[in-house]
């Protein structure tokens, strides 16, 4: 009897793993968007953009070495991506557009939680 009550504990605590790590992998990917951005920004010279990039970073990304390595990244091959483009950069409208739309995405996967009452 121990063994089954124990059994439909374990099983009952692993049914939410899938869904958790879905949740993991759009985060990161929305994470990986921002990086991108922030890395198009930086080459561009487009430090307004580039500044509120990791303003959401630090705001919604949990603070683990996946979500930190995937915005570096996603980040220096953006940087790499756009410097080899040869002048071809967007806009300041354009990249303050497409992190409306990166923002959207994190608050969907990654709302930022409210402080702790004291």
């Amino acid at each position: 009897m121990k063994h089954l009550t124990r059994l439909m504990i374990l099983l009952s605590l692993a049914a939410p793993l899938p869904a958790m790590a879905q949740n993991v992998d759009a985060g990161v990917a929305a994470i990986r968007q921002l990086g991108t951005l922030n890395g198009q920004a930086l080459a561009c010279a487009e430090k307004d953009a580039a500044a509120r990039a990791k303003v959401l970073m630090l705001a919604h990304a949990p603070k683990t070495a996946r979500f930190g390595a995937a915005y570096e990244e996603a980040t220096q091959e953006a940087f790499l991506a756009q410097t080899k483009a040869s002048g071809t950069c967007p806009d300041a409208k354009a990249l303050a557009g497409k992190l409306d739309e990166v923002t959207q995405s994190l608050q969907a996967t990654l709302p930022i939680e409210p402080p702790a009452a004291k």
